[in-house]
């Protein structure tokens, strides 16, 4: 059964960081791209990151890059978004989901099922 937990997510003041995990089950990484997501109040969810099929590639939205990294342990069937210098910006709820098309590419949309997300909070 195709199956995402994410956690992690917590109340941060601005520049710190935060690490989110996602444990994934019931699909390999190897035919699919995985990707985070994230969905700020009143706002449509938009894609974060994505870590195409085969781990050959990882891309990031413009707004999180260089600040951003996500990673993923095959063992623990897990990826991870590492997220330094936090914003309020960056305030939402973060979703991991099986990503669209499969090797990302310049834009990657999330497939069902979602999991129920983490809540990242920056504020001072």
């Amino acid at each position: 059964q195709l199956q995402l937990v994410e956690s992690g997510g917590g109340l941060v003041q601005p520049g710190g960081s935060l690490r989110l995990s996602c444990e994934h089950s019931g699909f390999s990484l190897d035919r699919y791209g995985i990707g985070w997501f994230r969905q700020a109040p009143g706002k449509e969810r938009e894609g974060v990151s994505c870590l195409s099929s085969g781990e050959d590639t990882t891309y990031y939205a413009d707004s999180v890059k260089g600040r951003f990294t996500m990673s993923r342990d095959n063992a623990k069937n897990a990826v991870y978004l590492l997220m330094n210098n936090l914003k309020p910006e960056d305030t939402a709820i973060y979703y991991c989901a099986q990503a669209v098309p499969r090797w990302c590419g310049g834009a990657w949309v999330g497939a069902s099922p979602w999991g129920q997300g983490t809540q990242v909070a920056v504020s001072s």
